[in-house]
């Protein structure tokens, strides 16, 4: 009797630590996946993820944690007053065209069920879901239609925002979907963007896949930044266009900056230093630019017709002069919607090409453009 009576005590202490095990605090704090994105965060353990958002938009006050578990996954007691999301999921809601090539990357894009303003997207394979109302439209991302979201009831919707502005996802949110903020968009680092593609690969379930595809991503860009290393010159580039009378341009150190940088370009506002845009007048730009080799992304024109009529004064340059002004806006999917504004964010190695073509040819013989054109 005393030796059943030390097995039930027994039994009943390894239960408890046990139960404990499952809901102490994590003590040991998993590494962080990501290397390049200054705004995500994925540390793995083995039945679930911690993912933060840090900068799902410039003003956001407060990150963004949310727990992406397997099901029946036991989560520690200091991670439970995160948001949840039971993972892989098979629903997705998106909200930027940017987030459709990473799907498309993966492989998962017939998991894709609603997005705002359908004409925006341009890849054919997503298209064709659209076409065959496989994917539902959901108004626009200032003003969603609740109630085609509460009827789909999809696993997650990955949220944009500019401004913080969030009612309508708190009122999905309160209704019991899930909400997870993206903000691959102010990432700077040309790679930056790019993985975010992980955190999808969580979602779905195809993380080795997913880092599979940014690896190769990874691996192509820097070695089109080690051939532009090869270029004996190093030409001037002028950037931007004029709105509303102010020219508006790249700052030195954002997205855009760096990609010029990294093709062995002398962009004349590197030194700038900001990550956002700068707004100048026109006699400015013209002071320092007059003579630039190369204009690059003159804002929506696709032609020196559309450019000249917008302002005759652009014919001052240099670079319209010996037409060599390249834009990405020309290239279009068939609703509409600007490739560039979609695709280059997750293939950031396609852009460092087609601006190493543009400024040394002479290093890429045989590579055609890919985003960019020469305006004629």
């Amino acid at each position: 009797m005393k030796i059943r009576l030390l097995f039930v005590l027994y039994s009943f202490f390894l239960l408890a630590c046990q139960n404990n095990k499952k809901n102490e605090d994590v003590s040991i704090v998993a590494q962080n996946s990501i290397r390049y994105a200054n705004g995500l965060s994925i540390q793995k353990f083995d039945t679930y993820s911690v993912v933060t958002v840090s900068n799902p938009w410039p003003t956001a006050a407060k990150n963004y944690t949310y727990i992406l578990h397997q099901k029946g996954a036991a989560i520690p007691d200091s991670l439970q007053n995160h948001a949840a999301i039971q993972v892989p999921i098979r629903s997705i809601v998106v909200t930027s065209t940017t987030h459709i090539p990473v799907l498309e990357l993966l492989g998962v894009e017939n998991f894709l069920v609603g997005f705002p303003n359908t004409n925006y997207v341009s890849s054919e394979k997503t298209r064709a879901l659209i076409d065959a109302k496989k994917v539902r439209e959901i108004g626009t991302n200032q003003s969603l239609n609740t109630e085609v979201l509460l009827d789909m009831q999809p696993d997650v919707i990955i949220g944009f925002g500019v401004d913080g502005e969030k009612k309508t996802y708190d009122h999905l949110q309160q209704n019991g979907l899930k909400i997870l903020y993206n903000g691959d968009w102010t990432e700077q680092h040309p790679l930056g963007r790019a993985e975010w593609i992980q955190l999808f690969g969580v979602l779905f379930g195809v993380e080795d896949k997913a880092d599979l595809v940014f690896k190769k991503i990874e691996k192509d860009y820097f070695d089109a930044v080690e051939l532009a290393k090869k270029a004996d010159s190093k030409p001037t580039i002028l950037s931007g266009a004029i709105y509303q009378d102010q020219w508006y341009l790249p700052q030195g150190k954002s997205w855009a900056a760096q990609f010029l940088d990294n093709a062995h370009g002398d962009y004349l506002w590197k030194d700038s230093g900001g990550t956002g845009s700068l707004s100048l007048s026109f006699e400015t730009v013209l002071e320092k630019a007059q003579n630039a080799d190369f204009w690059i992304g003159p804002g929506q024109f696709s032609s020196f017709e559309e450019l000249e009529k917008a302002n005759p004064n652009y014919s001052y340059f240099k670079a319209v002069q010996t037409k060599k002004v390249y834009s990405f806006s020309s290239k279009k999917g068939k609703t509409g919607g600007v490739i560039y504004y979609e695709l280059a964010s997750s293939r950031p190695d396609l852009v460092l090409k087609d601006l190493i073509k543009i400024l040394h040819p002479e290093l890429l013989p045989e590579y055609d453009l890919y985003f960019f054109e020469q305006l004629n």
